[in-house]
């Protein structure tokens, strides 16, 4: 995961250097929400495996 934060990251710089503000903070956005629904679903994953094992 430290990984994946590191490349989003150096992505986001280099967006702002050479395409300006409202890209990278664009970019960054959309990488927030895949994030976002992401931890949803591992979230709603656990919670389901959580109460047929109990």
């Amino acid at each position: 995961m430290n990984m994946l934060f590191i490349i989003v990251a150096i992505i986001a710089v280099v967006l702002l250097l050479t395409g300006g503000f409202v890209q990278s903070l664009n970019f960054l956005l959309w990488v927030g929400v895949i994030l976002l629904v992401l931890a949803v679903i591992a979230f709603l994953a656990r919670s389901m495996s959580g109460r047929r094992g109990a």
